[in-house]
């Protein structure tokens, strides 16, 4: 079941932006999310369900075609309308330096 993800708030040096909307899909254990939109022209995420919080992988490729790679780890909270928010500690492990924290709401 696809779900749909829209960033709240991101470190400074992330790419993910308002504009920015991510896809989830899940099948069993297994998590995957493409993503588009505001600096980002094309990405991807994969991580496993089995684990809280969520350890995952995301790779980019900006606008300015340069390509990004990260790791993060995600914990996930539901509200009280039961959508979900991922809350994410993230680094960049390729492409960029440093790390950050973003917030993604589920529409």
């Amino acid at each position: 079941m696809e779900k749909k993800f829209v960033p709240v708030a991101n470190s400074q040096n992330g790419e993910a932006n308002q504009d920015t909307v991510l896809i989830f899909d899940h099948i069993e254990d297994l998590m995957t999310a493409s993503y588009s939109g505001g600096k980002v022209k094309r990405g991807v995420l994969i991580a496993c369900l089995k684990n809280t919080p969520l350890d995952l992988l995301y790779q980019c490729l900006t606008k300015e075609n340069k390509l990004k790679a990260g790791k993060a780890t995600a914990g996930i909270t539901f509200s009280d309308n039961n959508k979900i928010t991922l809350s994410m500690n993230w680094e960049w492990i390729e492409g960029s330096k440093g790390s950050g924290q973003s917030i993604y709401l589920e529409q």
